[in-house]
């Protein structure tokens, strides 16, 4: 008895060791970037690992204060905002509507819509066709090719499937057509799946950026992600002008700026937003995600 509870509490203690690890080897990259990025970049030349070396926010004072981040931002925000509405919303409408058996060729339909995940007409098609649609230097660019993803509707789909029938049949009872069932009874119980497509898509639209490389040429329409990879390659150009500045506003005590601070700095402005959506959804992911991946 001691001999197996001696093993049942090792066991327990290499699996919260191991994944303790395997946390702090998931967080520290990101820490790692964060303490450079805020460090007196002449100390942060020498190494820094557990703590920042002093404290020098000049850096994203500098970034945040261009008129180019500012107008890509918001660009990269309502793209994320309106494009997330929107694919969720029509996924999850389509997902229903292919669940009802009085659908003509509703499997038919569903399966030229899964084709889509293995098959692409390629990279010179997908660009003439953008551009005969009139979605060149257009911002419904970003909104419209993603409107019905497969992925996403093979996941509502079937979560929609496992859906007591009997719900349906009461409201139908009522007097309820088929779009109300969708709106007040659908939408609600499909909440989990609802939550985990909205975080895949939101990633997906934040992170986006080759449509714009090659169909965007107004600045304004430019999306922060080939915004700041511009940035950085031009790192230390930028850092070089960033420092002229200052000294040139007779900021003689203002700490310097690296290229590596520029980089750091860069890279957590990418990430910090998409970092702060995973905490509020994450009750609803891993079930949402489970269950619209196994068929009842």
């Amino acid at each position: 008895m001691r001999r197996e509870r001696f093993f049942d509490i090792s066991f327990h203690a290499a699996n919260y060791i191991f994944f303790a690890l395997f946390t702090l080897c998931c967080i520290y990259p990101f820490y790692y970037i964060l303490i450079n990025s805020v460090s007196d970049p002449v100390l942060a030349a020498k190494g820094v690992y557990l703590l920042p070396k002093g404290f020098n926010l000049t850096v994203y004072r500098e970034m945040l204060s261009r008129e180019a981040i500012t107008i890509s931002f918001g660009v990269s925000l309502s793209r994320a905002v309106i494009g997330t509405i929107i694919t969720v919303f029509s996924c999850a409408l389509f997902s229903y509507i292919i669940t009802k058996r009085e659908m003509p060729l509703r499997k038919t339909v569903y399966r030229l819509v899964v084709v889509t995940l293995y098959l692409n007409a390629g990279l010179i098609p997908w660009y003439l066709t953008m551009r005969e649609l009139g979605l060149k230097n257009n911002f419904m660019l970003y909104i419209l090719p993603s409107v019905i993803a497969g992925f996403f509707i093979i996941l509502m789909k079937t979560f929609i499937e496992q859906i007591p029938p009997a719900l349906e049949e009461a409201a139908v009872m009522e007097g309820a057509g088929y779009f109300m069932i969708f709106t007040k009874i659908i939408i609600p119980v499909s909440l989990p799946i609802i939550a985990t497509v909205t975080v895949f898509n939101a990633v997906n639209q934040w992170n986006s950026w080759m449509d714009n490389l090659f169909l965007v040429n107004d600045p304004r329409l430019q999306t922060l992600q080939l915004t700041l990879l511009n940035f950085l390659k031009q790192s230390e150009a930028l850092a070089n002008e960033a420092t002229r500045q200052l000294m040139g506003n007779n900021q003689k005590n203002q700490q310097l700026i690296s290229p590596q601070n520029v980089k750091m700095a860069i890279t957590m402005i990418v990430t910090t937003p998409i970092l702060f959506i995973y905490p509020f959804m994450q009750k609803y992911f891993v079930k949402g995600i489970m269950l619209g991946s196994i068929k009842g």
